[in-house]
């Protein structure tokens, strides 16, 4: 796969979509921006020719964009139905589209019944160029038969990987939209996604049933974000430790269990950080409270379960923690992605501890489906591998999803910004590596690494004196190191290959062909030590390559007062105004007038007439009391 990981899978048929220049000058006038995200304007060529598409693009990459020009792009009336899977996203993207000129709207439960025959009415009449609806609306025979007295030009299905039960968020409702390709079979379908494995995406285009598909992958590289790993030591310590360095700054912690979530808000409050929990077992009131409160920027910091963030589309998240280890590498992908949406640098920190895989295990343990258990099995095995490498992480993260980074240095992950200090390992592994063999040996079958680590520190318990381990030659060699560290051990030689899991992902290790020669040999092994905690480098080459410049950032303030004032006067999210994107180009390069602001990203038509005066004079203000800095290029 080449470096860049964008890929087309098939062919456009000819057709006369619109001039390239059109194309340019509504992603100008309507969006404010200069030039199309990669993929982006094939994409959208293929909709414009009545080609069925599958979009794979990571979060951040713009997918919406992809059904939202084609709309105003269609000449004459014509309607692009988009099916999503959450209310809270219908609106936040109709509110951003209106914002920004674009007729879209939604019908779902929240509105009253008048409201909703309003829209209705609208739609009959021809005002709209986008409805946003829940799947499971879609499909009732009544909203079918209406779909088939309005202009359909495209079905959008958002969050496509909903669809698959091979997915990480698989919700049945999303199946029923067979039903409606049936139904409508001369009107093409467009499926998005943030994160698709092969299986999940050849789900998609089965349950969709999309007719020779243009499939477009893009890399799933997010250059923007670092990732961090650090070991689990006095969490709540390092968290707070972890945000007081970033004041000011808004992200997520995703904690494993509802009574972290609560434990953690409490404490980042009482600490002065405003952060507020989100997960299941709050009710649906104070669950949208407190997400709209995040959305709005009146808090800070949302701790949540894995119940919060698919569709949140607040570009400024400038941090993801995991408090705990993540059940699979795909979710923590996912998870991660809800940072830096707006391209801007963010971080993502993992805390992670022996115990947090040793809880997962558990859990998969108490799986009674087998080949389910077998699947969980192989999942946290992946993850480990990302949380122990001693390698980059970017190529780790992007192996999972069979892409290539090529780079030896991606400069934005801790194991590249301060390569770990090593040692030489070969007595420990020659100890662990004789004693999982000594115990094969004497029994006939593998153990667990836990069972191992008991046997290798001489520790009696009811299961080394009824197999009689406590009888081996390897029983106490390594009294003299903890567990903590032997499971260390036994993990690196699991990354390394000298150390195999059982048949079907059973938690039970075996020495491999390799660890066999290794035995033999007694090749020197160098290991990692593991990695305290560390502060990134900021040279100026990172900083670019992540896409960050610099800005007059009192100035920057300044602006994001006054975005908030004026989003909340619209009862909307500061980021409808403008993101901060926007608002640190203005803090760079200084538009005192509408005219210079039009030539800053995200200022399009209808947004410079709303706000481009309120802006440029804000601006002025501030260049007469505290002149302009000078920023190297």
């Amino acid at each position: 796969m080449p470096a860049t990981g964008l890929r087309f899978l098939g062919s456009v048929p000819a057709a006369t979509p619109p001039p390239a220049d059109q194309l340019a000058h509504l992603l100008k006038q309507v969006f404010g921006y200069d030039r199309f995200r990669p993929l982006q304007r094939e994409i959208i060529e293929a909709s414009l020719a009545g080609r069925d598409a599958l979009a794979v693009l990571p979060t951040g990459a713009g997918k919406s964009l992809c059904f939202q020009l084609p709309a105003l792009a269609r000449p004459g009336p014509g309607l692009t139905v988009v099916v999503s899977p959450l209310i809270a996203l219908m609106k936040d993207q109709v509110d951003q589209l209106t914002a920004a000129g674009v007729p879209a709207t939604f019908l779902n439960s929240s509105l009253g019944a008048a409201e909703a025959m309003a829209r209705f009415r609208g739609l009959y009449a021809g005002e709209y160029k986008l409805l946003y609806v829940a799947p499971e609306r879609l499909v009732l025979d009544g909203f079918m038969e209406r779909l088939n007295e309005w202009p359909l030009k495209l079905l959008a299905v958002d969050e496509a990987h909903c669809i698959s039960e091979w997915g990480h968020d698989f919700r049945p409702e999303y199946r029923q939209l067979d039903k409606l390709r049936a139904f409508l079979p001369d009107v093409p379908a467009m499926a998005l996604t943030a994160t698709a494995t092969p299986r999940v995406r050849d789900d998609i285009v089965q349950h969709l049933k999309l007719r020779d598909p243009a499939v477009f992958i893009a890399s799933f590289n997010r250059p923007n974000l670092t990732y961090r790993v650090e070991p689990k030591d006095q969490p709540a310590k390092q968290l707070l430790a972890f945000l007081k360095e970033r004041p000011g700054e808004a992200g997520i912690v995703y904690c494993a269990s509802r009574r972290q979530a609560e434990s953690s808000a409490e404490s980042l409050d009482s600490h002065g950080i405003t952060a507020r929990p989100y997960h299941a077992g709050l009710d649906t009131e104070d669950r949208t409270r407190n997400q709209e409160a995040f959305l709005r920027d009146e808090v800070r910091v949302i701790c949540a379960t894995i119940a919060f963030g698919m569709g949140i589309n607040k570009p400024n998240v400038r941090f993801v923690v995991h408090y705990d280890l993540p059940k699979n590498v795909e979710g923590y992908y996912q998870e991660t992605g809800r940072a830096g949406r707006d391209g801007l640098p963010a971080d993502c920190l993992l805390l992670y501890s022996a115990g947090d895989a040793a809880k997962q295990r558990h859990f998969i343990d108490e799986i009674t489906d087998e080949a389910e258990k077998a699947r969980a099995r192989r999942q946290l095995r992946q993850m480990l591998d990302y949380a122990d490498t001693t390698g980059c992480r970017r190529v780790e993260l992007l192996r999972y999803f069979g892409e290539t980074f090529q780079a030896c240095d991606c400069g934005a992950c801790d194991n590249c910004l301060s390569p770990l200090e090593t040692y030489d390992a070969t007595l420990p592994a020659q100890k662990l590596l004789s004693c999982v063999y000594r115990i094969r040996e004497a029994g006939g079958f593998d153990m667990g690494l836990k069972h191992v680590v008991d046997v290798l520190r001489g520790h009696a318990n009811e299961k080394t004196e009824r197999l009689r381990h406590n009888a081996l030659s390897t029983w106490g060699i390594g009294a003299d190191r903890s567990e903590h560290d032997w499971l260390h051990f036994g993990r690196e030689l699991l990354r390394l290959g000298y150390l195999e899991l059982g048949a079907e992902g059973l938690p039970v290790v075996g020495v491999t062909d390799a660890g066999r020669e290794l035995l033999r040999t007694r090749t020197a092994v160098t290991l990692a030590k593991p990695r305290a905690v560390v502060k990134p480098k900021r040279d100026r080459k990172a900083r670019a390559r992540r896409g960050d410049f610099d800005y007059d950032e009192l100035l920057f303030e300044r602006l994001r007062e006054l975005r908030k004032k004026l989003a909340d006067e619209r009862d909307v999210p500061a980021y409808v105004v403008f993101g901060d994107t926007t608002l640190r180009e203005m803090a760079r390069y200084y538009p005192e007038n509408p005219t210079q602001l039009s030539g800053i990203t995200g200022v399009g038509e209808k947004k410079l007439n709303e706000f481009g005066d309120t802006f440029a004079n804000a601006i002025r203000s501030y260049v007469r009391e505290h002149g302009k800095q000078t920023f190297a290029e």
